[in-house]
């Protein structure tokens, strides 16, 4: 039997600034950016997701269908709104993220929507962070990495740490997720955020190898990547670092998910080592940033070895 990905949390608008008071409208969302970049490399995983049934999520339903993610855990909340995400980037580039979710769908996950008998035919269950800075979305996450966990998945999680949403007890809910949690992927400003401290990437990943985390990857932007596993890793313990690709890059939003996809992918692949996990991951999120938009720029299989081909 192939194996099966679910991918849980928020889908939602991004609004890209391309003029003065002028937006472009964006679907978005870290976990479904995940979800969007492994059905195109081949693995279309089940979405755990809300949608409001304004046009807003009518358009995002209309996105996730384009992309042949599965329909069976889209719910569409009548009552709730869709999420916008207003992206701003200040004189270096970097970006922040102005949030618009009062009574929003995606707030209000429910507990024991993905039922046990799904989770028993699921390999990898993928989890973010924002679903966990609101309640009853908190509880109804949790719950599922718990039961993930329980069942025998491999329960992933990225932390996705946002200033304009984690509150002083966002930091107690990641550290309660990280239970459940065997492969964290993070930036360096996540694992701070958290509470973890080391003087580079690698001391930093080490020292998020906590409760029952067995690999931790740290995604350090156009500097490449770091991958730190021990003993109870299906690769065993093992230490790798990776400089990044040379790309153009247009939009930073969505590199990370679209390291995720690329990762996820290359280990549901089989077969690889931790040095080609962490290229085929790092290529990934490097031809992500080459255009405007998180889904819009997801690569395909072909981009991707496009890319690695030009470091041999």
């Amino acid at each position: 039997m192939s194996r099966r990905i679910l991918v849980a949390g928020e889908t939602l608008i991004d609004l890209i600034p391309d003029a003065p008071d002028r937006f472009i409208r964006r679907a978005g969302g870290a976990p479904a950016n995940v979800a969007v970049g492994l059905s195109r490399l081949g693995w279309p995983p089940w979405l755990w997701t809300r949608l409001g049934t304004d046009p807003m999520g009518e358009h995002l339903a209309d996105v996730l269908a384009e992309n042949d993610i599965p329909e069976r855990f889209v719910e569409r909340d009548p009552d709730g709104k869709t999420t916008l995400a207003i992206v701003s980037y200040d004189d270096a580039g970097d970006r922040s993220f102005t949030f618009y979710q009062d009574t929003a769908a995606d707030t209000r996950f429910a507990t024991g929507r993905v039922p046990d008998s799904a989770l028993e035919t699921v390999d990898w269950v993928v989890i973010g962070g924002i679903a966990l800075t609101t309640e009853p979305s908190r509880t109804a996450i949790l719950d599922l990495a718990r039961r993930a966990r329980t069942a025998n998945c491999t329960v992933v999680f990225d932390p996705n740490t946002r200033p304009e949403l984690s509150g002083p007890a966002f930091k107690r809910t990641v550290r309660d997720a990280l239970k459940h949690t065997h492969l964290l992927k993070a930036s360096t400003e996540d694992l701070r955020a958290i509470g973890f401290s080391g003087a580079d990437p690698v001391s930093l990943a080490r020292a998020a190898c906590v409760e029952s985390v067995h690999t931790v990857v740290v995604t350090l932007g156009a500097e490449g990547a770091v991958f730190v596993s021990r003993d109870a890793a299906p690769w065993g313990a093992t230490t790798v670092t990776h400089p990044g690709y040379s790309v153009d890059a247009v939009d930073t939003t969505g590199a990370g998910d679209g390291f995720l996809a690329g990762l996820l992918t290359a280990c549901v692949d089989g077969d690889r080592s931790p040095d080609e996990l962490l290229d085929i991951a790092t290529a990934a999120g490097g031809l992500t940033v080459t255009t405007a938009g998180a889904m819009t720029a997801l690569p395909t299989r072909d981009r991707i070895e496009t890319l690695r081909k030009t470091r041999d």
